[in-house]
């Protein structure tokens, strides 16, 4: 089997389809040139292979050919008669899969085979990065560790995303979203102060850790632009999502006589709740002085500003029931609207408390294109539902997902032939023998 040598990364399809919409990419994307190997699952490694390749690295996601992408097969499910919990076609496919396989390729890899470790190894020779998400020791006993990688490429970034980290007691615990806000403390001081424990409404371990990832291989990038040498990464979901959250002083809460679990507040400041009006409830905070003031004329307690105690923030928090009554009164004699209204005249910060359906229909994020139509990738056509758009902006570059999700091993022919120079009787030979 030859592998011939292999060019840089080109760049990706160069229109973006949002909303139905065709714009024709015209400026340089921030990690052009910069080829990613993807062995993540589910969600942490996913979505930061995603932000890589929505700034424009070349993502190639590696499935195992036998066993898929979980998220191909796993409901709510996406093809020719819309979204469904059950597969109606054969060309159903799982919207989870769709949302975040966008701007990758595909290919098919057994990486347990000793044939398709060595073509791993070729491929990892021409690339920049490798991101798994496996539980540490996989790699080791894949034969496809850091030392491994290093050895076929002294400039490779290798990013390794886990529960717990790669090193500690706990390194080799199985866990998932769920398990890591539990372990953090997340789940602890989340809730009614008088209620129980509860997890925050989406997997946002997943999502922190992964965006986390992607600082850590940018800075690692950087580096080796200076050092030549790549690199090892180690992430650990606990530790990202916990130096988030201890930002508050939580060790110190105890001894302030505060609970734990503060629902919607933020025990730095008061009021900072959501209080309801005559047809739903809105937030209101007042982190200054000057909010303070503000919302006091807003909900006509000017008296106030001569009173010591509620002009003294410390109190305010330590009294937080009483402030909270106090602005509870007024925006019970008000509808949502006229309290928002009157909040923002006198900018004091607010929001209404909008439904996911509300948030689809919000002029503000359809403007800042953060509502994406998900396409399908054998139809290219809308399948109906929605997935995030990028969420940063560049005046300078294009950033985006410019594609949609490629079918699992769609890229094979691409990656092994024009990228690796293999024939098209060695791939058919990997094929048969079920290495590819």
């Amino acid at each position: 089997m030859s592998f011939r040598s292999a060019g840089r990364a080109r760049s990706f399809a160069s229109c973006l389809q949002n909303h139905g919409e065709t714009v024709t990419q015209s400026t340089t994307t921030a990690l052009h040139g910069f080829r990613v190997l993807d062995l993540t699952r589910f969600l942490s490694g996913p979505h930061a292979t995603l932000l890589l390749a929505g700034l424009g690295a070349e993502v190639i996601r590696i499935d195992d050919p036998k066993q898929g992408d979980p998220t191909f097969s796993a409901p709510p499910f996406v093809g020719p008669h819309g979204v469904s919990l059950q597969r109606k076609s054969t060309d159903d496919i799982g919207l989870a899969y769709l949302k975040r396989g966008r701007s990758k390729k595909s290919i098919s890899l057994d990486l347990k085979h000793p044939k398709g470790r060595d073509i791993f190894l070729n491929l990892a020779a021409t690339a920049d990065v490798v991101v798994e998400n496996f539980r540490p020791g996989v790699m080791q006993r894949l034969g496809l560790d850091y030392a491994a990688l290093r050895a076929a490429n002294a400039r490779i970034v290798h990013c390794a995303i886990s529960g717990y980290g790669s090193t500690g007691p706990m390194a080799r615990r199985k866990v998932y979203d769920l398990m890591v806000q539990a372990a953090a403390g997340l789940m602890s001081i989340t809730g009614d102060p008088d209620g129980s424990p509860y997890k925050a409404g989406s997997p946002i371990s997943d999502g922190i850790a992964g965006t986390y990832a992607v600082v850590g291989i940018l800075a690692a990038l950087l580096q080796r632009g200076q050092t030549g040498e790549g690199q090892f990464i180690d992430v650990s979901m606990v530790d990202c999502l916990f130096s988030l959250l201890f930002d508050e002083p939580l060790d110190c809460y105890e001894g302030l006589g505060l609970a734990q679990r503060q629902g919607n507040r933020i025990m730095r400041f008061s009021p900072f709740n959501a209080y309801e009006t005559r047809d739903g409830a809105i937030t209101i905070g007042a982190a200054t002085r000057d909010d303070w003031t503000a919302l006091l004329s807003v909900i006509g307690r000017e008296d106030l500003l001569q009173d010591t105690n509620y002009m003294d923030p410390g109190w305010r928090v330590a009294n937080n029931a009483q402030v909270d009554a106090l602005v509870s009164a007024w925006t019970s004699t008000q509808t949502r609207e006229q309290a928002l209204a009157d909040l923002d005249a006198r900018d004091v910060a607010c929001s209404p408390i909008n439904t996911i359906s509300d948030v689809m229909r919000w002029s503000h994020l359809i403007g800042r294109g953060m509502l994406q139509s998900i396409t399908h990738p054998k139809t290219r056509q809308a399948s109906g539902a929605l997935g995030p758009g990028f969420p940063l902006k560049f005046s300078g570059a294009d950033a985006g997902y410019h594609v949609p999700a490629a079918m699992p091993a769609e890229n094979n022919a691409e990656i092994y032939g024009s990228l690796m120079g293999l024939s098209h009787s060695e791939i058919d030979d990997l094929k048969k023998d079920g290495i590819i």
